[in-house]
Order: C-alpha cells, then sequence, then structure tokens
C-alpha cells in the first residue's frame, strides 16, 4: 500500500507540475532565447518520468523503514517539502511566466533535493541513491532558468 500511495502522490504531483508546463511550453517558452546546451524539447518528458519514478520509489524505500524510526521521519518529511517546491517551480517559472521569481524557488528546491538526499541516505543508502539523478537534472535546470532570465530579463515581471 506505500509504494501504491507513494506513486501515486508522486504521480499527481507531476500532473500538477505539467499543467502549468504545457501551457507555456507551446507559447511563451518557445519564444525565450535560451542558453547553450538546452536539451531539445522532446528529452524533457522521458527524463522527468524516469525522476519521478526514482523519488517515488526513494519515498518509498524510507517509509519502509517506519516513521518512528530515527531520521525517518525527517527525511520523509523534506521529501514531501521538496516535492512541494518542484511543483512549486513549474508554477512559477512556466505559469507566472517569471524566470527570475523560478530562480528564487529553484535554489530553495534544489537546497531542499541535497538535505532530502542526505537525510535519506542515512535511512536508506538506495533511497539517497535514487536521488543523485534528481539533483544533477535540478542543477541542469537552475542552469538553464539562470541563462533563460539573463538572455530574456527585460521581458521578466517582478516577482510578486
Amino acid at each position: 500500500m506505500q509504494l501504491f500511495v507513494s506513486i501515486a502522490v508522486v504521480v499527481a504531483a507531476a500532473a500538477l507540475g505539467s499543467i502549468f508546463t504545457a501551457r507555456s511550453v507551446r507559447g511563451w517558452y518557445t519564444g525565450l532565447k535560451k542558453p547553450p546546451f538546452t536539451p531539445p524539447g522532446p528529452v524533457f518528458g522521458p527524463v522527468w518520468t524516469f525522476l519521478y519514478l526514482c523519488m517515488a520509489v526513494s519515498v518509498y524505500l524510507v517509509w519502509q523503514e517506519g516513521l518512528q524510526t530515527a531520521g525517518v521521519l525527517t527525511a520523509f518529511i523534506l521529501f514531501w517539502v521538496q516535492l512541494a517546491f518542484n511543483v512549486s517551480w513549474s508554477a512559477v517559472f512556466f505559469g507566472m511566466k517569471s524566470s527570475r521569481g523560478g530562480l528564487a524557488v529553484i535554489a530553495i528546491l534544489w537546497l531542499l533535493i541535497l538535505a532530502t538526499i542526505l537525510a535519506s541516505f542515512r535511512v536508506a543508502v538506495w533511497a539517497g541513491v535514487l536521488l543523485i539523478p534528481y539533483i544533477f537534472w535540478v542543477s541542469l535546470a537552475a542552469y538553464l532558468n539562470t541563462g533563460i532570465w539573463y538572455l530574456n530579463r527585460k521581458n521578466s515581471p517582478p516577482v510578486t
């Protein structure tokens, strides 16, 4: 049951984030100047699918250790907080069309992912390992977000 819940909630978060993304990717995002090394559009879907699967299995492995066990609750809570920031980044960057606001959110997201990885490693090594590709991809996303903000900064609305 814990595996089902882990997958269901992560998939729901992914779906919510994709609502914001889908609306902008075909319009606003295509008109932006992008930095070097921006992956082609078709790469994003499969990569995020893989990452969300890894995330769901990671939180499941943490949960399996029992929330009453030392450190488990911390890793468990950090996971869900970073997932909320993951969705928030899509809402701010794509939904609000704010690369500047996206920078603030992705910086916090990156730190939360790092904290989640470290906490997860202490609970179940594989739970931490499964999140390593995620932090690498979010590092790339942070670079892209920064580049998009810099290259298009006159078009970026103020953070409200």
